[in-house]
């Protein structure tokens, strides 16, 4: 019986499959094609193959990881929440998988969604200042994994599918503003910022408040994509001159070429600000952004698990986000990431 299976094995999968195995977390890895690194981890068993139709031939187990790219991750959701499991899941969908909530209790099944660094560990860290102080009046995410140095083309690499990046780029965003949803053109609002440490680079809105929209921490809350200059404008005018294929390849992630992962959140209040920054620029082998991305579903994964083994009828079954974690699990997630190296700082500006 493995602890955990992984369903997925891209470059935000690979990590958090090494991780956990490093952790002392007998992992099984699920993927048409496991990575080398996989495949050569005495501590790591595995399946190679299609996934629905090796799905219950699987090694019994009670967590499960939803690592698959978003079409295929939402897909499997149901086939799992009837299998009554305990989900970690990153796959990044439009469709949300709230829908999946009733299913989830007739099964006995426990779905924590979004569990990144944004969404995700941004969601954590705007519930735990709203129960510091819920006066927020305004919100403000800034978010994005670049190269450190920008270049002549798209000054861009996808640490994660292209195919996600693009849905990004295309859906129209969600904001909350004076205390109603509003629905604005994705990257609009295009600014320059100053991004600490690597210069001038430009934000523009994206649909990345996801369930916070469901929420009353902010009347006003907003979430930016960031980019080089010029990377975003590129993308408008050859969109619809490249094929998918052409997007991948311009877009391959170079694991030789240096990058960061940068996050503010600027929570604003009538007499003070509090803003946070998170910062990684990738250890060991492992870019900045399967990092901090995969560094939350680690983390989330651990707190399953401690659950499961000490108190397990504790567990309450549904579909959560992150934000309905409680505070001391957050408080904990927060701590892992720093523990392993990702900087997190939060000032406070009167």
């Amino acid at each position: 019986m493995a602890d955990i299976i992984a369903l997925g094995c891209g470059l935000v999968g690979e990590f958090v499959v090494t991780k956990l195995a490093q952790q002392g977390y007998d992992v099984h890895a699920v993927d048409l094609k496991i990575p080398r690194s996989i495949k050569n981890n005495a501590k790591i068993s595995y399946h190679e193959g299609d996934i629905f139709t090796i799905l219950y031939s699987l090694p019994k187990t009670k967590v499960v990881l939803n690592l698959l790219p978003g079409c295929i991750g939402e897909q499997i959701r149901p086939e799992l929440i009837k299998s009554g499991l305990l989900i970690i899941d990153l796959a990044f969908t439009e469709v949300e998988p709230t829908i999946h909530h009733s299913l989830a209790l007739e099964h006995g099944s426990r779905l924590v969604w979004d569990v990144g660094i944004a969404p995700g560990l941004s969601n954590m860290i705007v519930r735990q200042e709203y129960e510091r102080d819920s006066r927020i009046r305004d919100l403000t995410i800034k978010v994005g994994g670049n190269p450190v140095v920008p270049d002549s083309e798209w000054s861009y690499m996808a640490p994660f599918s292209p195919s996600d990046v693009i849905e990004e780029y295309t859906r129209p965003a969600r904001i909350i503003s004076q205390g109603k949803p509003i629905i604005v053109d994705a990257l609009s609002d295009a600014h320059r910022i100053e991004v600490t440490n690597f210069g001038e680079m430009e934000a523009f809105l994206t649909d990345g408040l996801r369930s916070l929209l469901n929420t009353a921490f902010s009347p006003n809350m907003r979430e930016y994509t960031v980019r080089w200059p010029g990377h975003i404008q590129k993308w408008q005018r050859e969109k619809d001159q490249l094929s998918d294929s052409q997007m991948i390849e311009a877009w391959k992630f170079d694991e030789d070429r240096r990058e960061f992962t940068w996050m503010e959140i600027h929570v604003s209040y009538a007499e003070y600000e509090v803003i946070w920054e998170i910062v990684d620029t990738g250890k060991a082998g492992h870019s900045s952004m399967a990092r901090t991305t995969g560094l939350v579903t680690v983390a989330c994964a651990i707190e399953l698990i401690n659950q499961l083994a000490v108190d397990s009828e504790s567990i309450e079954y549904g579909v959560f986000a992150p934000e309905d974690l409680k505070l001391n699990s957050i408080d904990r997630v927060i701590k892992f990431l720093q523990t392993e190296g990702v900087s997190i700082d939060r000032q406070i500006k009167e």
